[in-house]
């Protein structure tokens, strides 16, 4: 006799533990099932304990490169990233136990196994010891994720070569690495990893940085890595990698023609395949595409009662997005009124070293969609709080369409821009204007004021510049 539920969550990331909360909020009879860890791979080995590095990353940096600014001197400083290490585990480990808590508070059975599909409703769970079980539920929830699918020709060992799971495990900090890929993975980890001194080169296949960013945005953080000490290749493709000697050769070809490099690592940053295999989906007929499931405004996959968020949906990749899906589908499943999600107005967040996070079209994208463009831009140069913290590269963008006013976009890269975002979302979504913005009267001195300032060159002339 299968256990009955009316949903039941197959994944326990951001996207399905959101989800399940939501829809016990809702009155539903939940539980969970998932196959390693609660939180999923962000609260584990990814989103939480990379930035947990990175501020270790910014301490050590200030340390050794920026203490006599500070007024700091050290006659023999000593860095532990054993000790960093540690302390990412021990943030990890508190979150997730959180996690555990909150299934408990909000009544949600939690199951521990590899889930599959036997029907629409019926789900099958096989756990360590290979007792299996059922549940029967209403409405399942696919929210499996994605994992690292590098390309085979690289040759993963995880050792010599090595994607972000073994490398945000490692104790230690390698004497050069070259990364491969500078999307949000490979500029972190080249952040975290120059901070302590190994000697980096970054190889992008594209023409920019960070190649979803507006153009300008990857060209500042490429001139601040470069600034950094790092060696940064775009438009240069990986040919070849070699790990059988006793360095790793990377061999190249871009602009410069062809070219090898040797490092005691290489980081493949690259290549994430969405977990649909083996969940059953092809035999209760759920539509995918190149293994992403497919899903409407509600999450509703094409199968009555399955529905689907987060990386295996292959909307964003974001974590936030996901669990912004999770509530969205927990409330259809509820019967409780939503929304719909753009997913072009996504945020997009990089916790680099100057950090990048923007919404919305870039320039080169409005520009090609027909608008007629304007844009707000404010170097935090200009700006007394990023002065005094002494980081003050980089600059907000604002984006609007000249002859409504609308806002289009925002790009951004400097001192936590990341914290910055959310007002220009929210005052996108509330479609308020610049003019509005630049109205809002932001505490003094803040770094949120470069918003402001962007928004007055949008709509009468900077004040502060």
């Amino acid at each position: 006799m299968a256990d009955q539920y009316d949903v039941v969550v197959v994944g326990a990331g951001p996207g399905g533990y959101v989800c399940a909360i939501r829809a016990a909020q809702l009155g539903q009879k939940v539980a969970i099932v998932d196959k390693q860890w609660l939180g999923g791979v962000c609260l584990n080995v990814g989103c939480i304990p990379s930035k947990s590095l990175l501020q270790n990353a910014a301490v050590a940096e200030i340390l050794r490169h920026r203490g006599k600014d500070f007024g700091f001197s050290f006659d023999n400083l000593k860095l532990d990233y054993g000790a960093a290490l540690k302390r990412s585990r021990q943030v990890s480990e508190r979150l997730v136990k959180g996690v555990g808590s909150l299934m408990r508070k909000n009544k949600i059975d939690v199951h521990m196994g590899a889930a599959r599909l036997t029907a629409p409703n019926r789900v099958e769970i096989t756990g360590q010891d290979g007792q299996t079980q059922t549940l029967a539920a209403s409405h399942v929830v696919i929210a499996t994720g994605a994992s690292v699918a590098p390309p085979a020709a690289f040759n993963v060992d995880g050792q010599k070569v090595v994607t972000y799971l073994e490398a945000i495990l490692q104790d230690h900090v390698p004497a050069s690495a070259v990364v491969i890929g500078a999307g949000a993975i490979g500029a972190e980890f080249s952040t975290i990893w120059n901070a302590y001194g190994a000697k980096i080169t970054l190889i992008e296949m594209l023409p920019t940085v960070v190649p979803r960013e507006d153009e300008e945005v990857g060209q500042e953080l490429a001139k601040q890595f470069t600034r950094a000490g790092m060696l940064v290749k775009t438009n240069t493709r990986v040919e070849k990698v070699d790990a059988s000697g006793g360095q790793v050769k990377v061999t190249v070809s871009g602009p410069g023609g062809s070219e090898t490099f040797e490092a005691e690592q290489a980081l493949v940053a690259i290549g994430f395949k969405p977990n649909s295999a083996n969940l059953g989906l092809e035999n209760i007929g759920v539509a995918t595409d190149r293994g992403y499931i497919q899903i409407d405004d509600r999450m509703a996959t094409n199968v009555p009662g399955v529905w689907a968020v987060g990386d295996v949906a292959g909307k964003t990749g974001w974590a936030h997005t996901a669990s912004a899906q999770g509530i969205v589908a927990a409330e259809h499943i509820g019967g409780h009124e939503s929304v719909v999600i753009d997913y072009t107005f996504q945020p997009s967040a990089v916790y680099s070293h100057p950090q990048v996070a923007s919404f919305g079209l870039t320039e080169k994208a409005a520009r090609e969609q027909g608008y007629e463009v304007k844009i707000g831009k404010f170097p935090f140069i200009a700006n007394g709080k990023a002065l005094g913290l002494g980081d003050y590269q980089g600059f907000v963008k604002i984006i609007s369409d000249a002859k409504y006013g609308e806002i289009l976009g925002a790009h951004m890269i400097g001192p936590e821009v990341t914290e910055l975002l959310p007002e220009l979302t929210l005052a996108h979504n509330m479609e308020l204007t610049a003019e509005e913005i630049a109205r809002n009267v932001h505490a003094h001195p803040s770094l949120s004021e470069a918003i402001m300032e962007a928004a007055h060159g949008l709509v009468g002339g900077y004040i502060n510049l």
